[in-house]
């Protein structure tokens, strides 16, 4: 369970970092907030962000717990 965990926080982390840099690169200054490209750039990060809070959580809780429970 553990592996698993830290696999999922690990692959989730990196479309973290490359959805983050591409919507860097997409919004500029002048654009509108509400364009449809960071609408969807935005909530695809927050996706990631849900799957890396839980899975970082359950890989933390393996490693300490050690199978104790």
């Amino acid at each position: 369970m553990q592996k698993i965990a830290t696999r999922i926080f690990i692959y989730s982390s990196i479309a973290f970092g490359a959805i983050g840099v591409l919507l860097a690169l997409v919004s500029g200054p002048n654009q509108d907030d509400n364009a449809q490209p960071n609408l969807i750039l935005m909530r695809l990060l927050m996706i990631t962000v849900f799957i890396i809070l839980p899975s970082f959580a359950l890989s933390m809780a393996g490693k300490y717990l050690d199978g104790k429970l």
